[in-house]
């Protein structure tokens, strides 16, 4: 789903949310990431009823984990929050599949340390899952351009939207921003396809959606709003990398490495569906047999 999903798919800022994960992937992001802990805590206890957030540290050179400790110790918040270490340092993708399958809500997201989307779009991603419109919404820069308010360097933007036409030609998905750092995932349905990845560096997010993908789950581009920030860890060769990565994930996809996965997916999509049709059933015929005695 895209184009015309951020007026499908808006929602209020106000929105309650109900049983959500927060993960935030970090390394070495020290100097920042005690304000975006706060920033994230202090709006997951207003808008969020059963939530949890969590920090991947992942084998950062400083003291990462030092500052996310600290500042759930010293920040007054109801949300239940820890870190989870990784040592070595094995890339962005190993610390997000991390998170997601340490999560315990319901819906799990990932955002980037910098909150380069603002924690407030949140409800944009996950009401849909909640309403079961989508199984996994992933956030974008290219469905409205006027929603980023501070854009990267152009060289750097220009080889985004290479990667992104890359991305398109090699998976056939009719996506246009693969690689926005805020996702969510409705982990019923999810976890197998977690657990089947492997890609740990900059091609992890495609080999989700792509996975994703082939089971057949209802995927949403959502537009959010975006800000660039100065010291990102991503590096020019990373990028660069990302394109051996799509070559990698079209030869494991087509040695089967994730058809155990997407039958997984797929069988548990059928359960729940068939739960839902019972479920429907049995409230149709409660409401026929309340409306027989009330005519007796």
């Amino acid at each position: 789903m895209r184009g015309r999903a951020a007026q499908e798919l808006a929602v209020k800022d106000d929105s309650m949310l109900t049983s959500l994960s927060i993960i935030v992937p970090a390394y070495n992001e020290a100097r920042r990431l005690g304000k975006s802990l706060q920033t994230i805590l202090q709006y997951m206890d207003e808008h969020v009823r059963d939530g949890e957030l969590i920090v991947v540290d992942d084998g950062s050179k400083d003291n990462t984990t030092q500052v996310a400790e600290d500042a759930f110790a010293s920040i007054p918040h109801k949300v239940p929050a820890r870190v989870i270490r990784n040592t070595p340092n094995r890339g962005k993708g190993h610390a997000v599949r991390t998170g997601l399958l340490a999560a315990r809500g319901h819906t799990a997201l990932f955002s980037d340390a910098d909150l380069s989307t603002p924690i407030t779009e949140t409800p944009k991603l996950v009401l849909p899952i909640e309403n079961k419109t989508c199984d996994v919404v992933f956030g974008s820069r290219a469905i409205d351009r006027s929603l980023i308010g501070v854009h990267q360097p152009w060289q750097r933007e220009q080889s985004g939207r290479v990667f992104n036409l890359a991305v398109k030609l090699a998976t056939r998905m009719p996506f246009w921003d693969t690689q926005c750092g805020f996702k969510a995932f409705r982990m019923s349905v999810c976890r197998p396809l977690v657990e089947a990845a492997a890609i740990d560096r900059f091609g992890f997010d495609v080999e989700l959606l792509y996975i994703a993908h082939l089971a057949g789950l209802r995927l949403c581009e959502q537009a959010v709003r975006w800000d660039d920030y100065e010291g990102s860890t991503v590096s020019f060769l990373g990028g660069l990398h990302g394109f051996t990565e799509l070559r990698t994930l079209r030869r494991q996809a087509k040695r089967g490495i994730y058809d155990k996965a997407i039958k997984s997916v797929r069988y548990t999509v059928e359960q729940l569906d068939e739960g839902t049709k019972r479920s429907s059933a049995e409230s149709d015929a409660q409401d026929e047999s309340e409306a027989a005695l009330q005519l007796n």
